[in-house]
Order: structure tokens, then sequence, then C-alpha cells
């Protein structure tokens, strides 16, 4: 946290003091948190009423653990606090304030319909061989998630990434005020959530909303293999980077191959040089996911050799996302069940197809939520297209997955569970593939014989 006294917050948020002793201003500059669990020595608890709990009813507990202040709608007799009428937007405007106090701090946003968060994964992990980096936690990328990110930089960072969903036309928008940023990547415009936004041009608006942020000095990364993205190019202020496979391309990736265990290694073009990049993701949709980040990097001051090296280097960071586990017995488990939409779930098909086994692939599915009226046909192709890569065996996995086609079903998880229990064999692989709460990232942890992350590691918003 940048240090910041408890009086500049409550003019930041345009709230009232409460409960604060007027001869002494408290200094803020401990951990800013939303889980009273998390609570840090000088920090600010930030109290949010949720679906299920009243973030005010933990106020003691977050003083118990070191908070020395909180944010909230009404006074807490447990600490001095800046009282405000809505918390969510006046902690956005605290997080901007943060960002502000740290001049320096070079912002990177990042947005898509899915790859976000291994994206942003991937350039912390670069960008931090260059210096202090601050990134988000799982998928922290919404209206509470961007400031809690924000509010995690220190008077020694450097870059801050900063990943932006939305769920709606003008949500990133409003991220993009409270982390206004230099480098705006967009990854792709999928299906994800199409049953909010009613249409893909309705999606891409949203995604546009980024490089529309970034100001003519800073730098608009756009992927030139998705006609949607590439097209965002028109009228931007920003100067545009497009990245991919094809010539148009600034930053490309050239002669991609993958290797036995389905991870990309290729030719990276940019700035008229070129270098070698084998990267340790599993699936070739991590080659756009990189090149991005490659763009990134150069535009931040690193070298080509830097970037490809630092590339190689990264290794998973988030759970569930094409998360490989090689049980004792020979089985390996690949969980890439955190999120799911069509993109993604052939993505993970694609990859799983590439992955050399002695035994046989199985794809056990879940249901892709918030498909609107293109769920039932979206579900069917998955399930041809398995059988077209040669899936050996696909499970569809609850109700909501029972129209997956040529696949065998199950209703539920515990279902699943026994049926791999007794016919998976030594050399096959199972991957793990499903919308956030359908549930399966669970499923894939018992079979991986694997216990779950306690903590933050499922925490955050899940944002198209």
């Amino acid at each position: 946290m940048i240090p910041l006294p408890l009086t500049r917050i409550a003019e930041l948020a345009g709230g009232v003091l409460h409960g604060a002793d007027p001869g002494h201003d408290l200094v803020i500059d401990g951990p800013v948190v939303t889980d009273s669990r998390e609570c840090g020595p000088g920090g600010l608890y930030v109290a949010r009423v949720g679906e299920h709990a009243d973030g005010h009813d933990f106020a003691p507990d977050a003083a118990a653990r070191g908070a020395i202040a909180a944010l909230a709608s009404r006074p807490v007799d447990a600490l001095p606090c800046v009282v405000v009428d809505d918390v969510q937007p006046a902690f956005g405007q605290v997080a901007r304030g943060v960002l502000e106090a740290a001049p320096g701090v070079r912002v990177i946003g990042i947005t898509g319909s899915s790859g976000k968060t291994s994206t942003k994964d991937l350039l912390a992990v670069v960008l931090a061989s260059a210096g202090e980096t601050v990134a988000p936690v799982g998928s922290f990328n919404g209206e509470i998630g961007v400031p809690l990110t924000v509010c995690r930089i220190t008077p020694s960072t450097r870059f801050l990434v900063v990943e932006m969903g939305a769920r709606g036309v003008g949500h990133i928008e409003y991220l993009t005020r409270i982390a206004p940023p230099q480098v705006g990547i967009v990854l792709n415009v999928g299906t994800a959530h199409l049953g909010e936004f009613g249409s893909r041009e309705n999606i891409a608006r949203a995604k546009s909303e980024l490089p529309r942020a970034v100001p003519p000095t800073g730098l608009a990364i756009l992927n030139a293999d998705d006609p949607l993205v590439a097209a965002m190019a028109h009228g931007l202020a920003a100067r545009v980077c497009l990245v991919g496979t094809c010539e148009q391309a600034q930053v490309r990736a050239e002669d991609v191959v993958l290797d036995e265990a389905g991870r990309a290694a290729y030719t990276l073009v940019a700035q008229g040089g070129r270098a070698p990049v084998r990267l340790a993701l599993v699936g070739a949709h991590h080659v756009a996911n990189s090149l991005a980040v490659a763009a990134a990097a150069l535009e931040l001051g690193l070298g080509l050799e830097a970037v490809s090296t630092a590339l190689g280097a990264a290794r998973p960071v988030s759970r569930w996302r094409m998360e490989v586990t090689h049980r004792a017995d020979g089985v390996v488990v690949v969980n890439d069940a955190y999120n799911a939409n069509p993109e993604s779930m052939r993505a993970a098909l694609d990859a799983l197809a590439a992955m050399a086994t002695t035994g046989r692939r199985w794809a056990v599915v879940g249901e892709m939520l918030e498909l609107g009226g293109s769920g039932a046909a979206a579900h069917a192709e998955i399930g041809r297209y398995a059988a077209e890569l040669g899936i050996d065996r696909v499970v569809a996995v609850g109700a909501g997955a029972r129209v997956v086609g040529a696949a065998e079903w199950v209703r539920d998880t515990d279902a699943a569970f026994n049926l791999l229990r007794v016919e998976l064999a030594p050399g096959d692989i199972v991957l793990f593939k499903s919308s956030r709460d359908s549930g399966l990232r669970w499923l894939g942890d018992r079979v991986a014989e694997r216990a779950a992350t306690p903590g933050g590691a499922d925490a955050g918003e899940v944002g198209s």
C-alpha cells in the first residue's frame, strides 16, 4: 500500500470520518482487504454488504488482526471508519487516489473473452524480471477486484498489471477510470457471457473500451488473428501493435510446433529481430497470449532476448488453468475447469489431442454457463468437436451438460468420480473443463488426489 492518511482516504471516498481521533491522523500503510481474515497491521478493512454476509459484522475481527480503520456504509464501533453511501464506487475512488500517489507506476490493462488470467500471470512473471510488479490474485477483475489490486502497490512498484472483465457495456470503461492504462491488451472476442451481452458485436464493443482508454503516448496491443479485435485499431488515439501469426502482425510467431506434452515453441519476430521461445505452458492457445505479453514487455523497455528468456522461464501461477498433475499410477490429470466458453473449450480439447499418451484421452466436461439461447447448440458442438479430434472418452457431467453431443452422461460429480476411479488406467490423460460454477475443478482435484488451495486461490470475479 502507498501510505495515505485516513483524512485523505475520506477525501478521496467522499466520506465522513467516524470514531477517529481529531488530534491524530491515522496513516494507512498496511494491506487493504475486503476479507477480515486477510487484515494485517496498519491496514484498511473495506466492509462490503454481500449476498450472504455483511462485512460490517466482521469489523471486530479485522481490528483484532491489525486493521486500524474501515471503509464502510455505516459506522462500526470496532474501528475508526470512513462512512460513505456506497462502498463500491468509494473504494474505486480511493484506489485511483492510491495510484495517483505513485506516478511512476506503469499500468497495463488486459481484457478478452478468454485467457485474461493466464496472460496476466505470464506478463507479471516477465515484467518481474525487470522490476517490482503487482498483478491480480486469481481472477480479481471487476469493480472490487481492480481496486484491491491497485491498493497493493508500494513506493517501489514499477509495473501494475490489471485484469479487466465485464458483464456489460460500460464496465471496462469504469475500470479504466480506476486504473488508467498506458498499455492496453485485447486478447480475443468470443462468446463468453453471450446471454448477458446479446451478441459478439456487443462483447467487442465492451472490450474496445480498454484500447479507447489508452492515451496517445500509450500502446494498444490487439490480436491480429481475431477480426473483431483487429478492427478496434480504427480511430484509436493510442499507437497500435498487432500481434499474431499473420503477416500483418508486428509481433509475430513463426514456425509454431508442439512437443509431446502439448507445449508450444516458436520463433518470436519483433522489432526487426528474431528469438526462439519455448513455453512451459500446455496448449497452443498460449502462443497468442505470450505474443501479447511480448509486445507489452518490449514496449516497457525489455529487450527481445530478455523477453524470450522470461517467457520460457514462466510456469503456471493461478490454479485450474491447464494445471497438469502426474499421478503416481501413470494417469495424467489436466484441470482446466476454472471457467469455460466454446472457444476456451475447443482450445482445451486441442491441447488434450496434442498431448502424447500410451493410453486413452478422456474429456470430462461440464456446463458452459451464460451462453443464452445458443447454449444447447454450443454444447452439442463441443461433443462433435471432441469426436473429430479422436478423443477416446467424453463424459458430460450434470444436467446442464446433458446436451453435449457424443458424450456419456452422468448425473453429478460424485457419479463422475466413481466412473473415473474404476475406469482410468495408467497412461490415460483426463481433461476437466467447465464453467466455474459447474464445479468440475473440485472433481479434477479429487481425481488428481490433490487438496484444493485454501484462501484466495479461488477468489475473484469472473467476467467476459
